[in-house]
């Protein structure tokens, strides 16, 4: 690529800009759970596969277990989840949906599509729009992994 580096052709600050606006969008729906837009993730990877270990989840999310063990503790404690050592593996903890957790799935991803919604996404322009957001992920992981 030859374009002059400018801020506004930096797709790293479009991603992080996007990324800002989609936190303080999903607040809105969110708030009324009083869940953040991380907690939200998790809980949309535990309603996908239940009964993970932190590692899985640290791995799913791509969040540190240093971030994401803090995380836990207050879905935990606000009783959307809980987390057990495996019986079989005392290194590994078992993270599952309380009954409060799955009841609410429903309610919570209504709220959120109906937010999503105002975006006017047609099926196939979110298609290719995924489909870009993925090729990026795919070269930006690649590009790491060439470092290594």
């Amino acid at each position: 690529m030859t374009n002059k580096i400018t801020l506004d052709n930096q797709i790293c600050f479009q991603i992080s800009r996007a990324h800002q606006l989609f936190n303080k969008f999903y607040q809105e729906p969110l708030s009324k759970f009083n869940l953040t837009y991380v907690q939200y993730v998790t809980l949309l990877s535990l309603w996908e596969k239940d009964g993970v270990t932190v590692n899985y989840l640290s791995q799913k999310l791509g969040l540190s277990n240093g971030t994401l063990t803090p995380l836990l503790k207050r879905l935990e404690k606000a009783d959307w989840i809980t987390r057990k050592r495996d019986k079989k593996d005392e290194r590994r903890v078992l993270v599952k949906l309380t009954e409060h957790g799955k009841k609410q799935e429903k309610t919570i991803t209504s709220s959120v599509q109906g937010c999503l919604n105002r975006l006017n996404y047609d099926d196939k322009t979110f298609q290719q729009t995924m489909n870009t957001i993925l090729d990026v992920q795919d070269r930006l992981e690649k590009s790491a992994n060439k470092e290594d």
